[in-house]
């Protein structure tokens, strides 16, 4: 006696389990900021940026260096923001295991 029961009948659970995650997956849509919320990202499941919003106050041609570190940390995290709520919501349908290629 299988202890899984139905191979079939599991393998069709763990696809739509996967089609349920990926749905969630390109849904999701984070925001991150940077210096205090003079720069602001918006990044999808997918990690494409939707939307990256500057303070005026930040722009100055002479310190374009701080601004690209602004942008980058935001972008950097938003990027970790995708990758843990991407790892809750596998870890909510794998029992806590990771799970290579999902994140």
């Amino acid at each position: 006696m299988n202890p899984f029961g139905d191979p079939r009948k599991l393998m069709k659970q763990l696809q739509e389990a996967q089609e349920r995650l990926q749905s969630e997956i390109a849904a999701l849509v984070v925001e991150a900021a940077a210096g205090g919320g003079m720069v602001r990202v918006e990044m999808d499941g997918n990690k494409q940026i939707r939307s990256l919003r500057i303070d005026p106050e930040v722009v100055s041609k002479d310190d374009v260096e701080m601004l690209q570190d602004l942008v980058l940390a935001a972008v950097n995290e938003a990027s970790r923001k995708v990758d843990d709520t991407i790892q809750q919501k596998v870890g909510g349908l794998a029992g806590g295991m990771k799970i290579p290629g999902l994140t």
